[in-house]
């Protein structure tokens, strides 16, 4: 029997648009976009002349009316910056659901900040996501994961940025990623293998709807929960892509049904329609079926 790594989080992440800090109209119609979570961003979106007023923009935004149905991350420049410390003390004021760590290299970067977010008597509820950007963090992908499951982690969610990877090992950007797939798959088996989510990349031509839409169908493929945005004409797809099929509905809820049998009480193996189904298919089917009824949910009436 297979045993499964409980979910740390069961929130909607198929549509993660990025919004620069310094453009209060888009942040303002961040609250219009049909995207399951915004990220607030801070870091390479926002010149350094402009840090300190995107930082303002952001504290009357999170002032005003709540950003309804949506999680909300704000991703903030290195700690080791010049910039990192203010941009953690507006965390700290305006508590948003994640803080989003750029180039995180090591488990010490996320240990770090959870420990100065303790410090500050931050709320549980704040987490923590990780974006895996360098070959460092690649490569130490699996301890940055579990690190995220020792007593008191925040770690939550992880964020492929393939822009800066590519950047510092030289590998061009190509349709199909075929020189990215191993490094992909290994943030995909590290965060299986602790119970979190990961993002796949931005794709950045915005305007190119086919090429956007095979790439989501690959990163679906591969397992990620979502995909990080740039553009809000890239939700729609994202939505469809990452969101479950009718088939997965109609597969989770047999596997739920096939479970609540009173024969199947006190079994962790059964037989459902000739098919051996083991309870960890029953936990990931509840939790599709929580997930869909959280997007119905965001459906107007």
């Amino acid at each position: 029997m297979s045993r499964t790594i409980p979910l740390r989080s069961l929130r909607l992440r198929r549509s993660v648009l990025s919004v620069p800090a310094i453009n209060a109209r888009a942040l303002e119609k961040s609250h219009s976009l049909d995207c399951d979570a915004v990220i607030f961003d801070l870091e390479d979106s926002v010149a350094p002349e402009k840090k300190e007023e995107a930082r303002e923009n952001l504290r009357r935004f999170f002032a005003g009316p709540l950003l309804e149905g949506k999680e909300r991350i704000i991703r903030i420049n290195s700690l080791s910056s010049e910039f990192g410390p203010a941009d953690l003390d507006l965390v700290k004021d305006v508590s948003p659901d994640a803080v989003l760590l750029p180039k995180v290299d090591e488990p010490q970067d996320v240990r770090a900040i959870g420990d100065l977010l303790a410090e500050a008597d931050a709320p549980e509820e704040l987490r923590i996501w990780a974006m895996i950007e360098t070959p460092r963090g690649v490569l130490n992908v699996g301890a940055i994961a579990e690190a995220g499951r020792t007593p008191g982690a925040r770690l939550d969610c992880l964020v492929v940025g393939l822009n800066d990877l590519r950047k510092e090992t030289g590998v061009l950007p190509q349709p199909g990623r075929i020189y990215l797939v191993p490094w992909l798959m290994q943030v995909i088996l590290a965060v299986k293998a602790y119970g979190l989510d990961a993002l796949d990349s931005v794709f950045n031509d915005f305007r190119d709807g086919e090429g956007f839409d095979a790439e989501c169908g690959q990163g679906r493929a591969m397992g990620f929960a979502g995909k990080m945005l740039i553009h809000p004409s890239q939700i729609e797809a994202a939505n469809r892509h990452f969101g479950p099929s009718a088939e997965e509905i109609a597969e989770a809820e047999e596997i739920i049904s096939a479970f609540a049998d009173p024969a199947a009480q006190g079994l962790n193996v059964i037989n459902a329609n000739g098919r051996m189904v083991e309870r960890l298919h029953l936990v990931q089917a509840e939790a599709l079926v929580h997930k869909v009824r959280l997007i119905s949910a965001r459906k107007p009436a």
